[in-house]
This record gives C-alpha cells, sequence and structure tokens, in this order.
C-alpha cells in the first residue's frame, strides 16, 4: 500500500511545477531530481574536546601518531615530518619546515582546529603564526591576535595578501579556535578565468570570510594575478617558527560545479540540454517496463525533457485507447474512470500549456469533451 501511494504522489508531481528549460535541467519540484545522499552529521567540539567528524568526512589527523603517516615533509617528501604528536594534538616543530598531506585535494570543506602558545611571545606577525594552504597555493593565516594587531591582510582569518576578515572572533591564546574553510579552485578555460575560485571561511562559528575571489592565490609582499590551479594538490600546513598546535583535521570533498559539468540549478545551455537527453532517456528506459496508464504517463513525462516521436506515439496510442474505452461505457460507470480521467487530463493540459504538444493534440480535446459532459470541471 504505501508503495502505491508513493507512485501515485509521484505521478501527480510529474506535470506540476514548472519544467525544465534551455538552462535549468530540472523541473520545479522534480521527481526525477536525484536524492541529497544521507551524510550522518558529527559533534561540536568544545575546548575540552575534539568533536566527531561527519559520516562522509576523509579524516587527516585525529589525534593518534597513527595521524602522522598521512603527513609528510614539504621540502623533503621522501622523509616523514619533523611535527609532533603531543597529547593528542598535532603540532609544529620550530624549524622544521612546512608539513603537507600525502593525499592530494580539490574542491572541499576543511575543518581545522588550533590554538596558539598559551605564553604569550613577541607581536604582531611574531606571534602564535601559522597558516593552513589548500592545495598548497593559496593561505588562510592562523595567527594569535587576541588583542594584538597587525595588517589587516595578514589578520587571523585573512585571505593572506588578499583579504582581510570581517571581524576578530579569536578566542584567547592556549585556546581552541575552531576553523571551518569551504575552497572553490579557480577554473579555467585555456587562458579564460570562467570562475576566480573563492574562499569562505568560519572562525568559531563567526562568518570572516565569504565567497573571496582567490586572485591568483596571494602572498606575502607581492600582489598575485589570477592564475589556473591544478586539479587537486595536498593541504599544507605553516611552520613561522611559533609551536602552534593542530587537531581534528578532516576535510569532505565538494560536488562539481556548474562549469565542470557538475549537476547545479543552473547550467550552461550545452550541459543543460545533455542532462535533460540524460533524464528522457532514462524516463523512456523506465517507460519500456511499465504498461498502460503508467507507461503512457512516464513517456509524457519525458517530453518534457527532449522530444521524441516514438514516445509521443507509443503514449498517443494509449490516450486514444483510453479514451475510446471511457466513451464506450455507460454513464454510471464512467464514474469510476474519473480519477484516472483527471489525472491523464492533466498531464496533456500540462504538455500543450509548455507547448511540449500542440494545441491540435487530438487527445487533449476529447478528455476535455468528457470532463465537460460529466460535470467533472466544476467543483
Amino acid at each position: 500500500m504505501a508503495a502505491a501511494c508513493v507512485a501515485a504522489g509521484r505521478a501527480a508531481a510529474a506535470f506540476y511545477g514548472d519544467p525544465p528549460d534551455a538552462t535549468h535541467p530540472w523541473a520545479i519540484h522534480d521527481e526525477n531530481r536525484p536524492q541529497p545522499p544521507r551524510v550522518v552529521p558529527g559533534t561540536f567540539s568544545t575546548q575540552e574536546q575534539p568533536g566527531q567528524p561527519p559520516s562522509d568526512a576523509i579524516v587527516l589527523f585525529d589525534g593518534t601518531e597513527a595521524s602522522l603517516a598521512k603527513w609528510i615533509a614539504d621540502k623533503s617528501p621522501e622523509e616523514p615530518t619533523k611535527w609532533v604528536v603531543k597529547d593528542g594534538t598535532f603540532q609544529c616543530v620550530p624549524g622544521a619546515g612546512y608539513v603537507r598531506t600525502k593525499e592530494e585535494m580539490g574542491d572541499m570543506q576543511l575543518h581545522i582546529e588550533w590554538s596558539a602558545p598559551a605564553k604569550v611571545e613577541g607581536s604582531s606577525q611574531g606571534r602564535g603564526n601559522s597558516g593552513i594552504f589548500p592545495m598548497g597555493l593559496v593561505e588562510v593565516q592562523v595567527l594569535d591576535n587576541y588583542e594584538n594587531p597587525t595588517y589587516a591582510d595578514g589578520f587571523a582569518g585573512s585571505v593572506y595578501g588578499v583579504n582581510p576578515p570581517m571581524a576578530n572572533p579569536l578566542n584567547a591564546p592556549g585556546t581552541w579556535q575552531v576553523c571551518d574553510i569551504i575552497f572553490r579552485r579557480p577554473l579555467f578555460d585555456g587562458d579564460k578565468e570562467i570562475d576566480p575560485g573563492s574562499l569562505t571561511v568560519f572562525i568559531n562559528g563567526v562568518l570572516v570570510q565569504q565567497d573571496t575571489p582567490l586572485e591568483g592565490g596571494g602572498g606575502h609582499r607581492g600582489r598575485t594575478k589570477p592564475r589556473p590551479f591544478p586539479e587537486k594538490g595536498p593541504l599544507k600546513l605553516q611552520d613561522h617558527g611559533n609551536p602552534v598546535r593542530y587537531r581534528n583535521i578532516w576535510y569532505r570533498p565538494l560536488p562539481k560545479r556548474a562549469a565542470e559539468g557538475g549537476d547545479t540549478s543552473v547550467m550552461s545551455e550545452a550541459a543543460t540540454a545533455a542532462k535533460k537527453a540524460e533524464i528522457a532517456a532514462s524516463l523512456r528506459e523506465d517507460a519500456a517496463g511499465k504498461a498502460g496508464k503508467d507507461q503512457a504517463l512516464r513517456y509524457l513525462e519525458s517530453l518534457c525533457y527532449a522530444p521524441d516521436d516514438t514516445a509521443a506515439a507509443k503514449a498517443g496510442a494509449w490516450l486514444n485507447s483510453f479514451i475510446a474505452e471511457v466513451q464506450g461505457l455507460a454513464a454510471d460507470r464512467q464514474e469510476a474512470k474519473k480519477g484516472d480521467v483527471m489525472q491523464v487530463n492533466n498531464a496533456v493540459q500540462y504538455l500543450v500549456r509548455h507547448k511540449f504538444l500542440p494545441d491540435t493534440f487530438a487527445a487533449k480535446a476529447a478528455l476535455e469533451g468528457i470532463i465537460k459532459e460529466r460535470g467533472w470541471d466544476k467543483k
């Protein structure tokens, strides 16, 4: 019974919202659109205990010695890093150099927590300095800016050398700062930039960067220009001479954007046409395994995505047969067919209204005649 209800609800939804168009491969409220994958959420960190990552996260550091196997010295990748695991944290050893992951990644949601030394030494850039480098090419600044001013585009949470943070939400030195980063690499078509890439950053739950363009990656003293990034690269952490600690490092790969052929709400006309053709083919394949009204409705639905004379003819043949059957019934027996007639009429009216079928489509007038004759058009 439940399956039948779902099927009925699905069929009703097929001819409901605005249809696909030149840049939208899905109808509004489209039941053919894939369901979001289930992800079990993680837990929030406290100062005493790191939280748990979500179920689909790829963990890069979980507080164990075994996590070190995922990291190598940046300038000597054949050697293990000299950074150390201490009290469940990943700690920079000054002079050891940058560290990077063996694994390479592209667009991602990155979670990382860091803590500047509790003993305050130095000022400006000389106090609790490190950095988080998605793909090793652009820096989200790590710095103890708790009551410690510095140049704005080098502040904690800045895209270093590019854009200051919108706020300073840091906890006191020696405590943990929770950082969440959304990273999108630049996209180029040859020498033409089609997406500048961006960074969105939250620190301790406060938005400090929102879709900040990468401008080539930024850096120290020199202004960079937009440039292509590779498809993937390692995550790097900076040794800037301070024993900054890290914990609870994980990431989630992000789906492709429209410019890369990903499934998004708005696509190029070429990508939309290809996706609509794919959906239509899937619907027609599904229709081939059905019969009667269910098959006809599925063929009709496929016309919303791509025209097809064969699908239209098969649906039309069933419609003609169905209409003849209803018209041949005695008036008292036609009532039992009311639900089917109204459902099929809704589909035909939708397709004609949105010009997937011509206004002269024969079944349209026949269905309207049955409905009017029986008074089913009156509320």
